[in-house]
């Protein structure tokens, strides 16, 4: 066997190694590239078409469980859509029902909204989970003889209430001025919501320009998978 000979193995696992390294950074690229126009994908459908949203806290149980993850429909109120009583939504309540948050930077900005576009947290430390109970014109009054709400005059039905609450232990008459809402958790002995801000400008009433949309499924976890839409009414 001549040197040469002995060298040619030697060069044939070069080469092999050689495209072996090539195949394995392309498939990183590809892999690479994949993945970047997933995070795309779902950080255009989370930004203008739905996105998931962690539920933080029990103000709307027994309807949202702490860890269920909510399809947020942010089209539900564009091109004519209009917000209805009823309607369990996602809004904003930064110099509302919350102090505007501060900068959390750029790197923590990108962290929170891959955070939120995958549904694995929270889009903002002042976003809330709430039922709209009166809209724009509406009076909204607590309580009549029998202790239920009325809207306009007339006792309103909440069979989404948690078992034993009452519709609430605190007392107001407001009348929702127009382009605002009036909100209320469904657990409402656990719930935060417009009656907790009576003295706050607005009246507790939060603007709809601060909805971020209208929640219509619950996504996850499987066994809670349903329609928030047929379940409401």
């Amino acid at each position: 066997m001549t040197d040469s000979d002995a060298q040619l193995p030697e060069r044939d696992r070069s080469a092999g190694s050689e495209r072996g390294r090539w195949w394995r950074s392309r498939s990183v690229r590809v892999w690479a590239v994949s993945l970047l126009g997933m995070v795309l994908l779902l950080g255009t459908t989370s930004a203008y078409v739905v996105q998931p949203f962690v539920i933080p806290s029990g103000s709307m149980e027994g309807t949202l469980q702490v860890g269920d993850r909510v399809l947020v429909n942010k089209l539900a109120y564009r091109f004519g859509g209009e917000i209805q009583r009823g309607d369990v939504i996602v809004f904003d309540g930064a110099g509302t029902f919350a102090a505007e948050p501060e900068d959390p930077g750029l790197l923590g900005g990108l962290l929170r909204t891959a955070g939120a576009a995958v549904g694995l947290g929270p889009a903002s430390g002042t976003d809330y989970v709430k039922r709209v109970i009166g809209v724009g014109g509406d009076r909204v009054v607590c309580c009549d003889t029998q202790g239920r709400i009325e809207v306009n005059g007339e006792p309103l039905d909440e069979p989404y209430l948690y078992p034993g609450d009452e519709p609430s232990t605190v007392r107001f008459d407001i009348e929702v001025p127009e382009g605002r809402l009036w909100v209320m958790g469904d657990h409402r002995s656990d719930s935060a919501d417009s009656r907790e801000y009576l003295g706050a400008p607005g009246g507790g009433t939060i603007s709809e320009d601060k909805v971020i949309g209208r929640a219509d499924w619950i996504g996850w976890p499987p066994s809670r998978m349903h329609s928030l839409r047929s379940a409401d009414g």
